[in-house]
């Protein structure tokens, strides 16, 4: 691919972070595989970077708003910091066009980072993230897990086979 970009965003669980449902508690924030080297690296390039979530644990009372907070804050203590997070508390039936795979969270985070989303890459782990991307005019990366479908590897238009793998994908 080889493109440049002015931004890379990405998910949050099963992307930048081990996914552990509902997370709550800052303690079991665990980055993924090559996570600080790629931050790091795009960083350094001068790229700006944003975190786009969707969090339904918050719609559904499970996590609050400050636990959902206080996770982020841990994220960002271990991977750096993220020029703009942006977080969807609503619960999958409130059709909320900011939650993935509506493209509201990912429009966002470009203009908050004064971005065009061509110039815009999204990486997640599953197939709404896709979406989310496309749907923005962003460029999808879909970095497979465990809980990523086989449909969804099939239908991303480009995937990475881990996160260390984008830094080729980016000049």
């Amino acid at each position: 691919m080889d493109e440049l970009f002015d931004a890379v965003l990405f998910d949050r669980d099963g992307t930048l972070i081990e996914d552990v449902p509902y997370n709550g508690d800052p303690s079991r924030v665990t980055p993924m595989p090559g996570a600080q080297e790629v931050l790091r690296t795009l960083r350094a390039r001068g790229l700006r970077t944003g975190v786009v979530s969707n969090q339904s644990g918050i719609g559904r009372g499970f996590v609050t708003e400050a636990q959902v907070a206080s996770v982020n804050a841990r994220v960002e203590e271990l991977l750096g910091p993220f020029g703009t997070w942006q977080i969807c508390p609503h619960h999958p039936d409130d059709a909320c066009p900011y939650r993935k795979p509506a493209p509201g969270m990912v429009l966002a985070a470009c203009e908050a980072l004064d971005v065009s989303p061509a110039r815009t890459m999204f990486v997640g782990d599953i197939g709404a993230d896709v979406e989310a991307a496309q749907a923005a005019g962003a460029v999808p990366v879909l970095v497979p897990t465990p809980v990523t479908r086989a449909e969804e590897v099939e239908r991303a238009p480009r995937t990475a086979r881990d996160l260390l793998s984008l830094i080729e994908m980016i000049r």
